[in-house]
């Protein structure tokens, strides 16, 4: 509103401070009063846009704020993504026990209430958990474990004397095409299936541990490291 004020009284002075009949012909002729004209109907429209428009101008403004600090607040979250991610890790494994909490090449899991390390394990890619038995010289499947891995079920020869919690039985040589805990993952890892009933967890045991750079147990958290 003050800018239309402005304006008109801009206009009326100039019309006043002529001394020819046709003042705004006297304007027109003269380069500095027609200079002078043209930013008085300027800053007039702008004072008209302005009292017309203001509304949506605040809008405008104010969703173009909006927006920026959204896309500052994006690059941020991409810029530190990674340390973003490793710390979700850590939350969500102090509140899954078993869940992998990832550190480059080091793969930390809390012990469970039961006093265990329930591991979470993807085994030829289906989801698969184990617990942690480093009595165990190998990696140990159940029936349920070996079917979802694609084991082939009807090839399978029980020819391996084991001990289990339920007593001796016998159990399946195979190799497992990939065995991966948080971002570690081997390769044809050897591995036994037990017969149906034999056993009721599967054992994170040896050959895969064997396969690390290191492993260790600090308190309630488990460690393992990657080899380079």
């Amino acid at each position: 509103m003050w800018s239309l004020l402005f304006g008109v009284a801009v206009s009326i002075a100039i019309l006043i401070a002529s001394n020819d009949e046709d003042a705004i012909s006297s304007l027109l002729r003269h380069d500095v009063s027609s200079i002078i004209l043209k930013i008085a109907i300027a800053v007039f429209a702008a004072g008209l846009f302005l009292v017309l428009f203001r509304e949506r101008l605040t809008r405008a403004f104010e969703a173009a704020l909006f927006w920026t600090v959204i896309g500052l607040l994006l690059a941020i979250v991409y810029a530190y993504r990674i340390e973003l991610q490793e710390a979700g890790d850590r939350v969500l494994a102090e509140l899954v026990p078993g869940r992998a909490a990832m550190h480059g090449r080091t793969v930390e899991i809390v012990r469970g209430r039961n006093g265990d390390f329930s591991v979470h394990t993807a085994v030829n890619g289906a989801r698969v958990t184990m617990v942690l038995d480093t009595g165990a010289s190998s990696v140990v499947l159940t029936q349920d474990a070996a079917k979802a891995a694609g084991l082939p079920m009807d090839m399978l020869a029980y020819t391996v004397n084991v001990n289990t919690a339920n007593g001796r039985t016998r159990a399946a040589p195979v190799t497992l095409d990939k065995l991966t805990v948080g971002n570690l993952t081997e390769r044809e890892v050897p591995a036994l299936v037990v017969q149906n009933g034999q056993l009721k967890n599967n054992l994170l045991g040896m050959t895969f541990l064997n396969r690390l750079e290191s492993w260790d147990v600090r308190g309630d958290r488990l460690r393992l490291r990657g080899a380079p």
